[in-house]
């Protein structure tokens, strides 16, 4: 794979180009990128034709970088490039099924073929900040300690050098509680955003009993049985409001005579959901 530019460079005149691209010896991936060989070109040489079209700097990104990295099963139909914020690959011609991200904070590693691509971790909070929901962030997060194996200290340490980022806080804690290999900032969020925020009294109390996952266990739903509920970091966090509201419902159950109140939170479900009147 070779831009027009390196064909030049190596002493090709534009004739000479031409000729190999009119009489099959080349092929045109993309305007001013070539495959100087026949046949069907690979999916290697096609991420190469991305990175040579968005030109010095680039690495691939986002979901093509974990494929390379073989994290993925499969192939994403877009290839992810990310380069400096200054460039304009191509002056501005787009290539399709090519989807560019800008950053200035990119880093590089080498994949197999000699592929640049970010980092496992920067490459996680990518895709993670591309995400709408902090469940769904945290998903990757917790996919990326438990079946990636990524160490916990690796995330928070790229986590740190971003000013930016959505629910940068609730990630901090969980992460936070992963290095040190501890639930302590769940359960602080836990009684914090959903037994004082919504007016529950202790579970304890009333026979319930409450308990804590983390990001670095294989993350389930929160769960309830009879007298138990597990609550993770998206349930106190994101989920902070259903879960006070699962909450008080058991309380009730087990004979708390008071009713939860509705958070700040103009989404808080306590809120929409309380019957005219009360």
């Amino acid at each position: 794979m070779l831009t027009h530019a390196q064909a030049r460079e190596h002493g090709l005149t534009d004739r000479q180009i031409s000729y190999r691209l009119s009489t099959g010896k080349w092929q045109r991936v993309h305007r001013g990128v070539y495959a100087t060989f026949t046949g069907q070109v690979p999916r290697a040489a096609r991420l190469w034709a991305a990175l040579l079209w968005a030109g010095e700097g680039a690495v691939l990104s986002h979901q093509t970088a974990l494929e390379v990295a073989g994290l993925t099963g499969g192939e994403d139909p877009a290839i992810h490039v990310t380069v400096p914020r200054r460039r304009r690959p191509a002056q501005g011609t787009p290539m399709p099924g090519v989807v560019v991200h800008r950053s200035d904070r990119a880093r590089s590693v080498a994949a197999p073929a000699r592929l640049p691509r970010t980092p496992v971790e920067d490459t996680i909070l990518d895709v993670a900040a591309t995400t709408r929901a902090f469940d769904d962030a945290y998903a990757w997060m917790a996919r990326a300690l438990t079946d990636w194996h990524v160490p916990a200290r690796a995330l928070r340490q790229a986590l740190a050098t971003r000013t930016r980022f959505p629910r940068r806080a609730w990630l901090i804690d969980a992460l936070d509680d992963a290095v040190a290999g501890s639930t302590a900032r769940t359960e602080s969020r836990y009684n914090r955003d959903v037994v004082r925020a919504h007016g529950l009294p202790a579970p304890e109390s009333y026979g319930v009993a409450v308990e804590f996952a983390g990001i670095a266990t294989r993350r389930d739903r929160p769960v309830r049985d009879a007298r138990t509920f597990r609550f993770d970091p998206v349930a106190v966090t994101a989920g902070a409001c259903a879960s006070a509201a699962l909450a008080a419902a058991a309380l009730r159950e087990h004979g708390w005579p008071g009713r939860p109140r509705p958070c700040r939170r103009t989404s808080c479900v306590l809120r929409v959901s309380r019957p005219p009147g009360e």
